[in-house]
């Protein structure tokens, strides 16, 4: 029987002496590792989810198998080379070893920021916004994460100092390699944090968060950068913990850390942008669809633009009496123009030609000019789009009476019908 690589415990869990290797099988001199299968897992996971959900993203099944291609070897090289150049001292003596995958060695940051750049060519090659493809791939990115972290387990390496919590984790191969570093203050012999775990439950969290966030959100870059936010945070936290930190030159500033930072930075950044935004765009429907200029998201934002400082007033003094109860509801209502056939065929419109400029520039073809429209035009349109909205809705009122009086009138001949 093979000796195993590692005997692992969980003290505070009552596991003890869990036999794992490093190795799954092995084929004459060719053998297969648990790093690189879950890596490769997460991998074909991935790209079993991509292709299923591309489309309805805009994305054809056949880009979505290049991007991939691309990605893979390109963030491979990116791993190894961001690991070698922060632990240059290790290679430096026989330069040769930097080709020697056996040894370990890939950095996950390096292997995403030379992914992201593989597909950024890539999709512009092919025509694709950027942002659409940041938005739509990212989630598997962290779903990624999340698998290949047990990789780790199985190599027993990427964990942190030293935990009295009940899942801390112990084996030969974490106290050989403490010893090996003599870290003060860190006892070989104790249960440390089993920090890959922790990252690879809070990826898990991240895909299904980002998965939600993408099926509501509207914003260009607002996926992307909730991911930097969250997994930034989350790994600040592991980073601070883990024993085994890529640091810059002879500093003790951890590189992992400072990138991690940088993320949680963009990201809350990029949000308070698109938060800004979201609400200046809801104000601006409203003004618009209060002060009766348009009930057509196609000639909306050309048509808030033009609002002056008298609109901006006027729109206040609705707000204000609104708020004070000063006139009847019925007043200053802001009316549902979705349930309107006239809006629901303008939104359908303008969702044809949002569609049809997108298809005319991947395609590579200037689309058409189109004449804008005056002030006065945009506003008479806004006009007869609410007219019509609003006498939908007094129309549906009509009947709804007069259905209502209908059945009024048949109970009470019943009423009177009866002996």
């Amino acid at each position: 029987m093979n000796t195993p690589d590692f005997t692992v415990s969980f003290p505070g869990l009552g596991i003890q002496n869990l036999e794992i290797n490093r190795e799954i099988f092995s084929i004459g001199q060719v053998s297969i590792y648990w790093y690189g299968a879950l890596i490769a897992a997460a991998v074909l996971l991935a790209m079993f989810l991509s292709l299923r959900h591309c489309q309805r993203f805009g994305i054809s099944q056949d880009d979505v198998l290049d991007f991939y291609l691309a990605a893979i070897p390109v963030g491979l090289v990116g791993a190894r080379i961001y690991y070698v150049i922060f632990q240059w001292e290790r290679f430096a003596p026989d330069p040769r070893r930097i080709f020697s995958m056996r040894e370990g060695g890939l950095a996950f940051y390096g292997g995403v920021i030379a992914g992201v750049i593989a597909v950024a060519v890539l999709g512009r090659i092919k025509r694709y916004r950027f942002h659409k493809l940041a938005d739509f791939f990212i989630p598997y990115v962290a779903l990624g994460q999340a698998i290949g972290r047990w990789g780790n387990f199985f190599n027993q390496e990427a964990f942190g100092v030293n935990t009295s919590l009940p899942w801390g984790m112990y084996s030969n191969g974490t106290r050989d390699y403490l010893n090996a570093i003599q870290l003060p203050g860190v006892d070989p012999n104790a249960p440390v944090h089993p920090t890959f775990l922790y990252e690879s439950l809070a990826n898990f969290l991240i895909y299904f968060i980002l998965l939600r966030i993408r099926r509501q959100s509207k914003a260009r870059y607002e996926v992307f950068a909730w991911y930097l936010l969250l997994y930034g945070a989350v790994r600040f936290f592991t980073e601070s913990l883990r024993t085994d930190s890529l640091y810059i030159g002879g500093t003790g500033l951890r590189v992992s850390m400072l990138v991690s930072a940088v993320m949680v930075l963009s990201g809350i950044i990029w949000l308070s942008v698109v938060w800004v935004q979201d609400n200046r765009r809801i104000r601006r429907e409203d003004m618009a669809v209060l002060l009766g200029r348009t009930a057509d998201g196609a000639q909306l934002d050309e048509t808030v633009r033009a609002l002056d400082a008298d609109d901006e007033a006027l729109f206040e003094q609705h707000v204000s009496v609104r708020q004070h109860g000063e006139v009847s509801d019925a007043d200053t209502k802001v009316h549902d123009f979705s349930d309107s056939e006239a809006f629901a065929q303008a939104a359908a419109d303008h969702q044809a030609r949002e569609e049809e400029l997108d298809r005319l520039e991947a395609l590579g073809a200037s689309p058409p000019v189109e004449r804008e429209l005056s002030l006065d035009e945009l506003r008479e349109e806004a006009r007869r789009a609410a007219e019509r909205a609003l006498h939908a809705d007094d129309s549906r009122r009509t009947e709804a009476a007069e259905d209502s009086s209908a059945g009024e009138t048949v109970e009470t001949d019943e009423v009177r019908d009866q002996p």
